[in-house]
């Protein structure tokens, strides 16, 4: 079990990072909420949770323990796999799904993408009792990771290495689509809908 990875930020992508250990290049998959905090040649410390496969060993990144631990707990729930755990995570924050899972709303589960009604319905019995109860105190229920997706996606394509002034314009370039969504932008979708539009614009 790794249970972190700490050292340089060498390379990042829209979906992953890969973190100098010891002269050895991690690679670590990440939602863009992590992704975003990271800076190219900088220091991180991100919590791991290993995922062995028949055909595959990932690494998933997370911001800290508590991410990590949610990460690992929503994958207890039948049909829920490391990417629809990292996907939840992408659209709320940890105290937002124990609150969203102890008050059965549905809504906030049915906001991440690949997650139906009667899925949500599902995953609100089987994870009622595991999770527990949110630990912070705000009251807005379903409250997303973050609500300034702007700033989120402007911080996350710098980090990619782009210039501010490409930013500014992806993030332009993008804001009808986040305008048009409903409930709280997917920094996700938008994250490669910039980083398209910036590929167009070279």
């Amino acid at each position: 079990m790794i249970a972190f990875v700490s050292g340089p930020v060498a390379a990042l992508a829209p979906d992953s990072a890969v973190v100098e250990v010891g002269g050895i290049g991690i690679a670590v998959q990440c939602s863009p909420n992590t992704l975003s905090g990271l800076r190219m040649g900088q220091q991180t410390k991100l919590a791991t949770s290993l995922v062995v496969r028949e055909d595959s060993l990932t690494l998933y990144g997370f911001a800290d323990d508590d991410e990590r631990g949610t990460f690992e707990l929503l994958q207890t729930a039948s049909g829920v796999g490391p990417r629809l755990a990292q996907a939840m995570l992408a659209t709320h924050s940890p105290d937002a799904l124990r609150r969203a899972i102890a008050t059965g709303d549905e809504k906030t589960l049915t906001a991440v993408p690949g997650i139906g009604k009667r899925g949500a319905q599902k995953l609100l019995l089987e994870l009622k009792d595991r999770l527990g109860e949110p630990l912070g105190t705000s009251t807005g229920i379903g409250a997303p990771v973050s609500t300034g997706w702007r700033d989120q996606l402007h911080a996350a394509l710098i980090g990619l290495g782009y210039a501010t002034r490409e930013a500014d314009e992806a993030v332009s370039a993008v804001a009808p689509q986040a305008e048009a969504a409903e409930g709280a932008p997917q920094v996700g979708q938008l994250l490669k809908a910039a980083l398209q539009s910036l590929n167009r614009a070279r």
